[in-house]
């Protein structure tokens, strides 16, 4: 698979010449050969979008509208071959990669809705005659950049949000999954975007610094958001800082779920099930610390554990049905053997599946897991969970708040108002009472706090990040001042 830089709504080769490979996680062959941009190729990006936002910024609801929509079929049209270039460069399985796309066609139809709510509001004033309102514009070239392991949903959101919002984006695709994110583009441009509107770059991982401190520093770039782990969302935050530029960071996660004594157990694994192996556990707000109580864990562990040996672990490439594929590379596997092998020597036990294989590992739970184990800490980002054992309401939220992130967390229990009150207790962006930790509805906002970053996609509360508030009031001119 080829793929090359999209400027002015041309595809273009790297100014230097200059490419890079993608190869397959499991067989190491090379799926895809990506232009890699440097910063004169970043630069000329960001002109263009800083150039088309002149006019971008006067287009109408109606036809922004049109667009969006027009380009959410076009999107699904591309499902196959979307879907095909998931499995080869992230292994994505099917499951995940229909999922992806699906999902995103609805969120940009969402997008297209929220073109005409872009609103502000009269203010009482006491001077006689005047009138006082805000309003929302646009606010310039938004570059947006975006991670591999949701490429399609995480793409769509950065995208199309902005443009609803009269902005134009630099889209920056992971080099991890250049393909994908290039299809993304297309189904935009497709779909009648005018030329600069969306820009399209990939780079080389050794390029990485030179391009993105140039996109950001461009003086057309006025916001930036960013999808990925907290340690690169605060080199980015730091970088916009400097610029005095506004972020929108959506970080990593330590998802919580918590099973009250009184819980569906059934229900519970059906979403432990979900929220853990779903991708391999790759996705920021899976399910990774399942905090039990005590008198129903030895239930709800057995029951778990009975589900998870029938989820079939494989190549998607050549078991597109397989529910858990390969993780994104073999150094996933080295790091969490590392995990493993610490909360092993520390008293915890795998109760079913085991260590990687390279990027290969089949669906884990690890149970017994308590504080000075470094996978109780830290994100695995893969095909493993763990169980942590409490005693009662108090300390199993006390559980699910220790950790330095707050992303996505869900509680079960029959007793619905208990579980609202554990909810409200939890330090998290969403909290879903008797639903899975990962979920996601383009009409809801989505985010977290801690350190899993700031400000909301979806919703309403999206045109806050991709809109200026202005205040403007019209008086008469004869008014009489002190002075």
């Amino acid at each position: 698979m080829e793929v090359q830089l999209l400027i002015d709504n041309r595809q273009v080769p790297a100014g230097s010449g200059k490419t890079f490979e993608r190869r397959n996680p499991i067989s190491g062959d090379v799926v895809t050969k990506s232009a890699a941009a440097g910063v004169v190729d970043a630069e000329r990006a960001a002109a263009s979008a800083g150039e088309a936002f002149k006019t971008w910024s006067r287009t109408g609801p109606t036809e922004k509208r049109r667009i969006l929509l027009a380009a959410a079929d076009k999107l699904e049209a591309k499902i196959g071959e979307i879907s095909q270039a998931m499995a080869a460069e992230i292994g994505a399985s099917g499951l995940w990669g229909g999922f992806n796309v699906m999902a995103a066609a609805n969120l940009i139809r969402e997008a297209a809705s929220l073109t005409t709510q872009i609103q502000g509001e009269t203010i009482p004033t006491d001077k006689p005659g005047a009138l006082s309102m805000t309003v929302r514009q646009p606010v310039g070239a938004v570059l947006s950049i975006v991670p591999w392991n949701g490429p399609v949903i995480l793409a769509a959101r950065a995208i199309a949000y902005p443009i609803a919002c009269g902005n134009t984006v630099v889209f920056r695709a992971s080099e991890l999954s250049p393909k994908t994110h290039a299809l993304i583009a297309e189904a935009f441009v497709e779909a009648g975007l005018p030329g600069g509107v969306l820009n399209f770059v990939v780079n080389a991982p050794d390029d990485a610094a030179d391009v993105i401190d140039s996109l950001i520093s461009h003086p057309a770039i006025r916001r930036v958001n960013f999808t990925g782990s907290t340690r690169i969302g605060r080199i980015i935050a730091e970088k916009a800082g400097r610029n005095l530029k506004r972020c929108l960071l959506e970080l990593g996660g330590k998802a919580p779920l918590v099973v009250l004594d009184d819980a569906d157990i059934a229900g519970a694994v059906n979403a432990a099930i979900f929220g853990s192996f779903l991708y391999q556990g790759q996705i920021c707000m899976s399910t990774e610390r399942f905090v039990v109580d005590e008198k129903v864990a030895d239930q709800f562990v057995d029951a778990f554990v009975e589900r998870a040996t029938t989820l079939v672990a494989d190549d998607p490439i050549t078991n597109p049905g397989c529910v858990v594929g390969p993780m994104i590379d073999a150094s996933s596997g080295t790091r969490i053997n590392a995990m493993i092998d610490d909360a092993l020597a520390k008293g915890a036990r795998i109760v079913v599946g085991g260590k990687a294989d390279g990027a290969s590992m089949p669906a884990t739970i690890v149970d017994h897991v308590r504080p000075g184990m470094t996978i109780y800490d830290e994100e695995t980002f893969g095909p493993v969970t763990t169980i942590v054992r409490v005693n009662g309401v108090d300390e199993a939220i006390r559980v699910a708040n220790d950790t330095e992130y707050g992303l996505a967390a869900a509680v079960f229990g029959r007793d619905a108002h208990r579980a609202l009150n554990v909810a409200l207790r939890i330090d998290a962006g969403h909290v879903h009472v008797n639903g899975a930790t990962v979920q996601n509805e383009p009409q809801a906002p989505y985010g977290g706090m801690k350190n899993s970053g700031y400000g909301r996609f979806d919703g309403r509360a999206v045109i806050d990040e991709f809109t200026e508030l202005k205040w403007v009031t019209v008086e008469p001119s004869d008014q009489p001042y002190p002075v």
